[in-house]
């Protein structure tokens, strides 16, 4: 087993690292790491129905695909992420609680009492702190987890929240829990850089730190793979499966109801239906979206030049923009 301490708090260079760790290494893998500030959603989530899109773009948060499947999560720099990856067969079935298991004792070893609950969870006292998933590539398995240690609920909350009327679609759907963090039940408090070595430490049985770096010519290839993939919108949220959209929006131009059909991220389809004034047939306004991104600074970049209030009386273009979100 190789024991890798990824000190790297890029979401996407640490998604492309699970990847290559996976793909291209033959060794099986314990890695702990930690992610500032970003929205990971499953590899099968339509990422817009997933996140609040103005609370992340407001914050600078990224929002970032995974390879695994399961529902959305919040990563920032006081949850801990973790990661294994063993030889493994997919007809051997997912067994999520079996990776769990180093987990639940070393923190026992710290005085936190804690159980497997359900398809993939981790809990204390009744409420969730971990959550976990699994991929499968070519014989191998990478099973990741969550450790809420002192993550910023207002964030977790605010990140995450969507309307569930806005997007109609078949994507897996996340399921939101009661969560806690593990500082708030260790009987002797700790930072979250101690609790991570002390969580190495057990896990590895204490093997030397100074040997848990990724080497200079990994961490190139891997750059080289976040670029690829998990630093474009094509993987993040061209990925999504098709969807559709609808907002009604009172506005003071009047109610805009907006209806979108999207596939592989782009409008195929734009009905603008409300009790708005115009002197233009609105027709053409709905063309104007067709083929474009479902994403702002697209919309915006195609639309800066239309005269708007031709067809949307008193409908600004940012106002049009958060209807379509």
């Amino acid at each position: 087993m190789r024991y890798i301490y990824n000190q790297s708090t890029d979401p996407t260079f640490n998604l492309a690292a699970e990847e290559w760790l996976l793909t291209e290494s033959g060794d099986e893998i314990f890695m702990l790491w930690r992610n500032r500030p970003a929205v990971i959603v499953g590899r099968n989530q339509n990422t817009l129905a997933e996140i609040d899109e103005a609370f992340t773009r407001e914050r600078g948060i990224p929002v970032v695909r995974r390879l695994s499947g399961g529902g959305a999560v919040f990563h920032d720099l006081g949850n801990i992420n973790f990661t294994f990856i063993n030889n493994g067969n997919p007809s051997e079935g997912l067994d999520f609680e079996r990776f769990t298991v180093p987990i639940q004792k070393a923190l026992r070893s710290m005085g936190v009492e804690c159980v497997f609950s359900g398809r993939n969870d981790l809990l204390i006292d009744g409420k969730k702190f971990s959550g976990n998933a699994q991929h499968f590539h070519g014989g191998r398995i990478l099973h990741h987890g969550t450790l809420l240690f002192s993550s910023d609920m207002t964030d977790l909350t605010g990140a995450l929240r969507v309307d569930p009327e806005k997007y109609r679609d078949k994507a897996v759907k996340s399921v939101r829990s009661r969560v806690t963090n593990i500082a708030s039940h260790l009987p002797v408090a700790m930072e979250v850089t101690d609790f991570i070595r002390a969580l190495m430490d057990f896990v590895s049985g204490g093997a030397s730190p100074d040997d848990m770096a990724l080497s200079d010519d990994e961490t190139a290839v891997i750059k080289t793979l976040a670029d690829r993939r998990y630093r474009t919108w094509d993987w993040n949220f061209g990925s999504s499966p098709a969807y559709n959209f609808s907002r009604r929006t009172r506005t003071e131009g009047g109610l805009l109801d907006v209806n979108l059909y999207v596939k592989k991220g782009r409008i195929l389809k734009a009905r603008l239906f409300g009790d708005y004034f115009g002197v233009r047939d609105v027709d053409a306004l709905e063309e104007r979206l067709l083929g474009c991104r479902h994403e702002r600074s697209e919309l915006e970049a195609r639309l800066a030049d239309v005269p708007l209030d031709e067809y949307l009386h008193d409908v600004t273009l940012p106002v049009l923009l958060d209807c379509l979100f």
